[in-house]
């Protein structure tokens, strides 16, 4: 078990060295901390200073959800495991265009590339599969990070659209919404997003990364912009996979979600069926062709951050994944 989830309302405790959840009506459950890498609270819950700094201490990460299930923020306690060798490297790698612009470029050939791969598993959908590849093959024309992403947001585009044919049901999307989503479908986009974003950012945690300093997306305040870009990787290849798989097998139903005017979202229980086979999903093992073993999906996020590092350091040039199995 490395993520654990909490939807439960009421508060959370720490006796000595044993965290507690205590819901409404006083029932307490022991959370399993030694065999657990990050928390991620759904539920509306109290927190103190006794926990955060056990926690803290512990090197546990904490991430936070809003009422309707998306991403708030996170608890990172202090890094220990820094570099300062690996935070110039990533400093001069932005501030140099042309270095920078190849990592963005890979992240981006990489989601393309994972986009057509998921479109190949269906029939009816070579429409939007030349749609992609007109713009993996633009790809290699594009001089600026703008122009990588405006080659990116019509390959999505397209990408969505043929939702409406791989999803089975009453499912369907007219186009992404996310502030806020107004359908199931918009809403699961959303919600497995935030997923893979903090999966992304507690993997990040765990090497000499500074998740603030991107490449693809603009750094900016009051996000970690290297979680985003890393994340552009996993979403067609975890988070995409896992909306059909849960809708197409009837898991998922239209009664998992609520819907106000303007604003659709997952209900509790929709919640807890996607972060239980999202876990699952992250639990998956693969035969690594270059590492001659099984590895963990969450483990191929963290070989990522490794590649990476590698790169800045210039030990290996940076190839994104592209799923081979």
């Amino acid at each position: 078990m490395r993520h654990y989830y909490i939807f439960t309302n009421g508060r959370i405790r720490r006796k000595e060295n044993t965290v507690f959840i205590e819901n409404e009506n006083g029932e307490k459950r022991a959370i399993p901390i030694e065999d657990i890498e990050s928390i991620h609270l759904f539920g509306e819950l109290d927190l103190n200073t006794k926990f955060l700094n056990f926690i803290s201490q512990q090197n546990k990460v904490l991430h936070i959800y809003n009422y309707y299930g998306f991403y708030a923020g996170s608890f990172l306690p202090r890094q220990s495991n820094v570099s300062g060798d690996v935070l110039v490297r990533q400093v001069q790698y932005y501030l140099d265009y042309e270095k920078r612009f190849y990592i963005a470029y890979c992240f981006v050939d990489s989601a393309l590339f994972h986009m057509l791969r998921n479109l190949k598993e269906y029939e009816h959908t070579k429409e939007y599969q030349e749609k992609i590849s007109k713009e993996m093959e633009k790809l290699s024309q594009c001089r600026t990070i703008s122009e990588l992403m405006a080659c990116e947001g019509r390959a999505r585009e397209a990408y969505y659209q043929s939702f409406n044919i791989i999803l089975k049901g009453d499912f369907f999307i007219h186009k992404r919404e996310k502030r806020p989503p107004s359908n199931p479908v918009n809403a699961m986009i959303s919600f497995v997003n935030s997923l893979i974003y903090t999966t992304v950012l507690s993997e990040i945690y765990h090497t000499q990364l500074n998740p603030t300093l991107s490449y693809l997306h603009e750094p900016r305040e009051r996000r970690f912009s290297l979680a985003l870009d890393i994340a552009e990787i996993f979403k067609p290849l975890i988070g995409d996979q896992l909306i059909f798989k849960l809708v197409n097998n009837g898991m998922i139903k239209l009664s998992d979600f609520d819907e106000d005017v303007n604003y659709c979202y997952l209900t509790t229980e929709g919640r807890k069926k996607f972060v239980k086979s999202f876990d699952e999903k992250l639990n998956t093992t693969i035969k690594h062709r270059k590492l001659k073993r099984n590895v963990s999906y969450r483990t191929l996020i963290r070989l990522e951050c490794f590649k990476l590092i590698k790169h800045l350091l210039e030990d290996e040039v940076y190839k994104p994944l592209k799923a081979w199995w």
